[in-house]
Protein backbone atom coordinates (compact mmCIF):
# COMPACT_ATOMS: atom_id res chain seq x y z
CA UNK A 1 0.00 0.00 0.00
CA UNK A 2 1.41 3.38 -0.98
CA UNK A 3 2.04 6.22 1.42
CA UNK A 4 -0.81 8.18 -0.19
CA UNK A 5 -3.26 5.30 0.30
CA UNK A 6 -2.16 4.85 3.90
CA UNK A 7 -2.78 8.51 4.59
CA UNK A 8 -6.27 8.34 3.09
CA UNK A 9 -7.31 5.26 5.07
CA UNK A 10 -5.87 6.68 8.28
CA UNK A 11 -8.23 9.67 8.04
CA UNK A 12 -11.40 8.96 10.03
CA UNK A 13 -14.42 11.25 9.81
CA UNK A 14 -15.75 12.48 13.11
CA UNK A 15 -18.31 10.05 14.49
CA UNK A 16 -21.74 11.60 14.97
CA UNK A 17 -24.35 10.04 17.25
CA UNK A 18 -27.84 11.46 17.51
CA UNK A 19 -29.45 12.37 20.87
CA UNK A 20 -31.61 9.21 21.04
CA UNK A 21 -28.58 6.94 20.63
CA UNK A 22 -26.72 8.86 23.33
CA UNK A 23 -29.71 8.86 25.68
CA UNK A 24 -30.37 5.14 25.35
CA UNK A 25 -26.66 4.28 25.58
CA UNK A 26 -26.10 6.04 28.90
CA UNK A 27 -29.52 5.12 30.28
CA UNK A 28 -28.82 1.43 29.71
CA UNK A 29 -25.41 1.82 31.32
CA UNK A 30 -26.88 3.56 34.39
CA UNK A 31 -29.72 1.03 34.73
CA UNK A 32 -27.33 -1.94 34.56
CA UNK A 33 -24.99 -0.27 37.07
CA UNK A 34 -27.88 0.52 39.42
CA UNK A 35 -29.19 -3.04 39.49
CA UNK A 36 -25.67 -4.46 39.73
CA UNK A 37 -24.36 -2.48 42.70
CA UNK A 38 -27.13 -0.31 44.20
CA UNK A 39 -30.51 -2.03 44.32
CA UNK A 40 -31.17 -5.25 46.19
CA UNK A 41 -32.11 -8.24 44.08
CA UNK A 42 -35.85 -8.85 44.26
CA UNK A 43 -36.56 -5.41 45.73
CA UNK A 44 -39.16 -3.03 44.26
CA UNK A 45 -36.39 -0.71 43.09
CA UNK A 46 -34.60 -3.57 41.31
CA UNK A 47 -37.82 -4.60 39.56
CA UNK A 48 -38.71 -1.08 38.46
CA UNK A 49 -35.22 -0.42 37.13
CA UNK A 50 -35.67 -3.61 35.11
CA UNK A 51 -38.94 -2.32 33.67
CA UNK A 52 -37.25 0.98 32.76
CA UNK A 53 -34.39 -0.93 31.13
CA UNK A 54 -36.90 -2.84 29.00
CA UNK A 55 -38.47 0.43 27.81
CA UNK A 56 -35.08 1.99 27.02
CA UNK A 57 -33.90 -1.04 25.06
CA UNK A 58 -37.21 -1.13 23.19
CA UNK A 59 -36.73 2.50 22.19
CA UNK A 60 -33.20 1.83 20.91
CA UNK A 61 -34.32 -1.18 18.88
CA UNK A 62 -37.16 0.85 17.37
CA UNK A 63 -34.67 3.62 16.59
CA UNK A 64 -32.61 1.05 14.71
CA UNK A 65 -35.50 0.86 12.25
CA UNK A 66 -36.61 4.50 11.96
CA UNK A 67 -33.65 6.54 13.19
CA UNK A 68 -30.98 8.37 11.17
CA UNK A 69 -28.67 6.33 8.90
CA UNK A 70 -25.84 5.91 11.45
CA UNK A 71 -28.25 4.54 14.07
CA UNK A 72 -29.98 1.99 11.86
CA UNK A 73 -29.18 -1.71 11.87
CA UNK A 74 -28.23 -1.50 8.19
CA UNK A 75 -25.29 0.75 9.13
CA UNK A 76 -23.70 -1.96 11.30
CA UNK A 77 -24.87 -5.37 10.03
CA UNK A 78 -24.20 -8.51 12.02
CA UNK A 79 -21.47 -10.20 9.99
CA UNK A 80 -18.81 -12.60 11.20
CA UNK A 81 -17.01 -12.30 7.86
CA UNK A 82 -16.74 -8.52 8.22
CA UNK A 83 -15.49 -8.93 11.77
CA UNK A 84 -12.74 -11.32 10.64
CA UNK A 85 -11.77 -8.88 7.88
CA UNK A 86 -11.61 -6.09 10.46
CA UNK A 87 -9.25 -8.20 12.58
CA UNK A 88 -7.02 -8.60 9.52
CA UNK A 89 -7.06 -4.82 9.03
CA UNK A 90 -6.00 -4.34 12.64
CA UNK A 91 -3.19 -6.85 12.27
CA UNK A 92 -2.00 -5.19 9.08
CA UNK A 93 -2.22 -1.72 10.58
CA UNK A 94 -4.91 -0.60 8.14
CA UNK A 95 -7.47 1.99 9.26
CA UNK A 96 -10.78 1.76 7.42
CA UNK A 97 -13.47 4.34 8.15
CA UNK A 98 -16.94 3.14 9.17
CA UNK A 99 -20.01 5.35 9.27
CA UNK A 100 -21.27 3.58 12.40
CA UNK A 101 -19.87 0.80 14.60
CA UNK A 102 -16.97 -1.12 13.11
CA UNK A 103 -17.68 -4.84 12.43
CA UNK A 104 -16.23 -6.00 15.76
CA UNK A 105 -18.13 -3.27 17.57
CA UNK A 106 -21.31 -4.38 15.80
CA UNK A 107 -20.84 -7.94 17.07
CA UNK A 108 -20.45 -6.59 20.60
CA UNK A 109 -23.52 -4.35 20.32
CA UNK A 110 -25.74 -7.22 19.16
CA UNK A 111 -24.31 -9.54 21.83
CA UNK A 112 -25.07 -6.98 24.56
CA UNK A 113 -28.59 -6.39 23.23
CA UNK A 114 -29.31 -10.13 23.03
CA UNK A 115 -28.04 -10.65 26.56
CA UNK A 116 -30.11 -7.71 27.82
CA UNK A 117 -33.23 -9.23 26.24
CA UNK A 118 -32.63 -12.50 28.09
CA UNK A 119 -31.96 -10.71 31.39
CA UNK A 120 -35.10 -8.60 30.99
CA UNK A 121 -37.24 -11.55 29.86
CA UNK A 122 -36.23 -13.79 32.75
CA UNK A 123 -36.63 -10.90 35.18
CA UNK A 124 -40.19 -10.29 34.01
CA UNK A 125 -40.85 -14.03 34.16
CA UNK A 126 -40.01 -13.92 37.87
CA UNK A 127 -41.51 -10.54 38.84
CA UNK A 128 -44.41 -10.36 36.39
CA UNK A 129 -45.45 -7.52 34.10
CA UNK A 130 -45.79 -4.00 35.53
CA UNK A 131 -49.29 -3.26 36.86
CA UNK A 132 -51.69 -1.64 34.39
CA UNK A 133 -53.32 1.26 36.20
CA UNK A 134 -55.23 3.99 34.38
CA UNK A 135 -54.62 7.52 35.66
CA UNK A 136 -52.80 6.41 38.80
CA UNK A 137 -49.29 5.56 39.90
CA UNK A 138 -48.20 2.66 41.99
CA UNK A 139 -48.02 3.80 45.61
CA UNK A 140 -44.91 3.36 47.72
CA UNK A 141 -46.63 0.73 49.86
CA UNK A 142 -47.74 -1.21 46.77
CA UNK A 143 -44.24 -1.06 45.29
CA UNK A 144 -42.76 -2.25 48.57
CA UNK A 145 -45.29 -5.06 48.77
CA UNK A 146 -44.39 -6.10 45.23
CA UNK A 147 -40.70 -6.19 46.11
CA UNK A 148 -41.38 -8.08 49.34
CA UNK A 149 -43.46 -10.60 47.42
CA UNK A 150 -40.59 -11.22 45.01
CA UNK A 151 -38.17 -11.61 47.90
CA UNK A 152 -40.63 -13.90 49.66
CA UNK A 153 -40.79 -16.11 46.59
CA UNK A 154 -37.02 -16.36 46.55
CA UNK A 155 -36.93 -17.22 50.27
CA UNK A 156 -39.71 -19.76 49.83
CA UNK A 157 -37.78 -21.43 47.04
CA UNK A 158 -34.76 -21.78 49.32
CA UNK A 159 -36.85 -23.20 52.16
CA UNK A 160 -38.91 -25.43 49.91
CA UNK A 161 -35.95 -26.89 48.08
CA UNK A 162 -34.96 -29.01 51.06
CA UNK A 163 -38.54 -30.13 51.61
CA UNK A 164 -38.93 -31.13 47.96
CA UNK A 165 -35.71 -33.09 48.10
CA UNK A 166 -36.98 -35.01 51.13
CA UNK A 167 -40.31 -35.75 49.40
CA UNK A 168 -38.71 -36.36 46.03
CA UNK A 169 -41.20 -33.82 44.64
CA UNK A 170 -40.19 -31.26 42.00
CA UNK A 171 -43.14 -29.11 40.91
CA UNK A 172 -43.04 -28.01 37.29
CA UNK A 173 -44.01 -24.41 38.11
CA UNK A 174 -41.42 -23.99 40.83
CA UNK A 175 -38.82 -25.73 38.72
CA UNK A 176 -39.58 -23.29 35.90
CA UNK A 177 -39.10 -20.31 38.21
CA UNK A 178 -35.83 -21.80 39.43
CA UNK A 179 -34.59 -22.15 35.85
CA UNK A 180 -35.58 -18.55 35.08
CA UNK A 181 -33.65 -17.35 38.13
CA UNK A 182 -30.56 -19.33 37.17
CA UNK A 183 -30.65 -18.06 33.59
CA UNK A 184 -31.22 -14.51 34.84
CA UNK A 185 -28.17 -14.62 37.10
CA UNK A 186 -25.96 -16.33 34.51
CA UNK A 187 -26.82 -13.90 31.72
CA UNK A 188 -26.40 -10.93 34.06
CA UNK A 189 -22.87 -12.13 34.81
CA UNK A 190 -22.27 -12.57 31.07
CA UNK A 191 -23.57 -9.04 30.50
CA UNK A 192 -21.02 -7.56 32.92
CA UNK A 193 -18.25 -9.38 31.07
CA UNK A 194 -19.45 -8.12 27.69
CA UNK A 195 -19.61 -4.56 28.98
CA UNK A 196 -16.01 -4.79 30.20
CA UNK A 197 -14.95 -6.11 26.79
CA UNK A 198 -16.88 -3.27 25.14
CA UNK A 199 -15.06 -0.67 27.24
CA UNK A 200 -11.72 -2.34 26.48
CA UNK A 201 -12.55 -2.36 22.76
CA UNK A 202 -13.39 1.36 22.78
CA UNK A 203 -10.14 2.10 24.61
CA UNK A 204 -8.16 0.01 22.12
CA UNK A 205 -9.72 1.65 19.06
CA UNK A 206 -9.28 5.10 20.61
CA UNK A 207 -5.58 4.44 21.01
CA UNK A 208 -5.29 2.90 17.54
CA UNK A 209 -7.05 5.83 15.88
CA UNK A 210 -5.38 8.40 18.17
CA UNK A 211 -8.69 10.00 19.17
CA UNK A 212 -11.11 9.47 22.02
CA UNK A 213 -14.10 7.64 20.56
CA UNK A 214 -16.06 7.87 23.82
CA UNK A 215 -16.25 11.66 23.49
CA UNK A 216 -18.62 11.31 20.50
CA UNK A 217 -21.17 9.66 22.81
CA UNK A 218 -21.20 12.53 25.29
CA UNK A 219 -24.05 15.09 25.21
CA UNK A 220 -23.23 18.13 23.10
CA UNK A 221 -20.46 16.34 21.21
CA UNK A 222 -20.47 15.10 17.63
Amino acid sequence: MSKRTATMTDTHPARRWDPVVKLTHWSVALAVLANAVITEEGSAAHVWVGYALAAILGLRLLWGLVGPPEARFAAFPLSLGRAVAHLRDIRAGRHVAHRSHNPLGALMVYAIWATLLVVIGTGIAMAGLPPARTGARLTVSEASARGEAAQHRADSEDRGEHEREERGDHGDGEQGEGIAEEVHEATATLLYGLILLHVAGVAFESRRQRRNLALAMLPGRG
